[in-house]
């Protein structure tokens, strides 16, 4: 009669040492892919945020030239965020508002964004032209086409 107890051991599945260290190699290369892609959008989000903020700045200065006949001047970071409280111009770790520069018929609003410290203004010129700027001082370089800076965004 064979023994059983010898039968019963072959009989045990499990993995082998190989084929654990195969599974592990495979989940390394796979976060190795999704890291780098996941921080990437972190970073998008966080321009994003500024953008916004920039915009949001724009609708508030000509919010405030409405009220004051059609001139900008006296359209301080400040008497932004009153006019528009969601404005943020103190929080460090969100994108706020930077500067606003202002003449009687022209002025840049800038917003800068949380972890990467790139700049996106809004330039509005005395012909009525508006531009939006981007300088990036990032080494991800956020600005449209991946560029330190841009007349676009």
């Amino acid at each position: 009669m064979p023994d059983l107890s010898i039968q019963n051991a072959r009989d045990e599945g499990g993995f082998t040492l190989i084929e654990l260290l195969v599974v592990i190699l495979i989940i390394g290369i796979l976060a190795a892919i999704a890291i780098p892609a996941l921080l990437g959008q972190k970073s998008k989000a966080y321009d994003s945020s500024a953008k916004t903020v920039a915009q949001t700045a724009q609708t508030a200065i000509e919010t405030y030239s409405t009220e004051n006949n059609g001139e900008y001047t006296g359209g301080t970071a400040k008497k932004l965020n009153e006019l528009e409280p969601s404005l943020n111009t103190s929080k460090a770790n969100e994108a706020k508002l930077e500067a606003t520069i202002v003449t009687s018929d022209e002025y840049t609003v800038t917003a800068v964004a949380a972890n990467t410290g790139d700049k996106y203004s809004v330039v509005r010129k005395a012909n009525g032209e508006v531009e939006h700027k981007c300088v990036s001082t990032s080494t991800l370089l956020g600005c449209p086409g991946h560029t330190a800076s841009s007349n676009s965004w």
